[in-house]
């Protein structure tokens, strides 16, 4: 299902942790129905110093997250908006297609965390979403299992495909 890039950056992803002092984050998802990804931005001269990501999803998340801090570091802030998920898919060498909602993900994130980092130099403070209901859904309307990742339906309260109680939202 996976191929040895996205398998590699599974196991061994690059940039993980959190910037304390960050310039610019970006965070996209939601926890209860499955992927969260943030990213954080150390910009110098308008370039990406430093990049570092959290990631709490399924594999291919993670591989994602891995791979786009790769890309992203180093270049200007104009190259790095010009990243998109097919990119990041593009340098994994593919992704499962019940997975490439994942590589919006990576590309989103960053493309907030520079926002996050403009709006900061403008002196543009915008508003924390506010959550109207409690069941959003990130990648669709489609629900997915926060443990496995399958596509489930919104109203069960337990997954038979990794055997895990939902008794949670999700």
């Amino acid at each position: 299902m996976y191929n040895k890039t996205v398998m590699d950056h599974f196991r061994n992803p690059r940039n993980v942790g959190v910037i304390e002092d960050a310039d610019g984050v970006g965070e996209v998802g939601n926890p209860l129905c499955g992927d969260m990804m943030t990213i954080y931005l150390k910009i110098k001269d308008e370039h990406i110093e430093e990049i570092k990501f959290q990631t709490f999803g399924c594999g291919s998340a993670i591989a994602v997250s891995s791979m786009i801090t790769e890309i992203a570091r180093g270049k200007s802030l104009a190259e790095a908006k010009q990243l998109t998920n097919k990119d990041v898919a593009a340098a994994l060498e593919g992704l499962p297609k019940n997975k490439l909602h994942c590589s919006n993900l990576g590309a989103d994130a960053l493309q907030l965390a520079i926002q996050d980092y403009e709006d900061k130099l403008a002196g543009v403070k915008r508003p924390q979403p506010i959550r109207k209901e409690k069941h959003e859904h990130s990648h669709g309307q489609k629900c997915y299992c926060p443990y496995c990742d399958i596509e489930i339906q919104a109203d069960i309260t337990f997954c038979d495909a990794c055997q895990s109680s939902l008794e949670d939202e999700h």
